[in-house]
């Protein structure tokens, strides 16, 4: 982000509008997977306008492992991309000296 903060006020706009843009979409696209994969899995009758118990329940147990996973998986993108910063700023300190 410290190099959006050296671009032209108009430009830092235009970025965030993108940025959010861009997060927008990936929670819509992370929210129809959930929707998708939970759907497949436990609903298997249509013969109620309703879920039944364990097809209510199994829907529920699905999202909660989904958000899980999804939070785990970012956590883990952000570790690797703390690393890989480190390795950055001390290879360019390396330069340095």
């Amino acid at each position: 982000m410290e190099a959006v903060q050296g671009l032209p006020a108009h430009q830092q706009q235009e970025f965030m509008k993108h940025l959010e843009h861009m997060q927008l979409k990936d929670s819509l696209t992370m929210y129809n997977n959930l929707v998708e994969r939970c759907f497949e899995g436990c609903v298997s009758s249509f013969r109620s306008k309703t879920l039944d118990k364990h097809e209510s329940s199994c829907v529920e147990n699905c999202a909660a492992r989904y958000i899980k996973m999804t939070q785990r998986v970012g956590l883990r993108f952000a570790e690797h991309q703390a690393m890989q910063q480190k390795k950055a700023a001390d290879a360019a300190a390396g330069l340095r000296t």
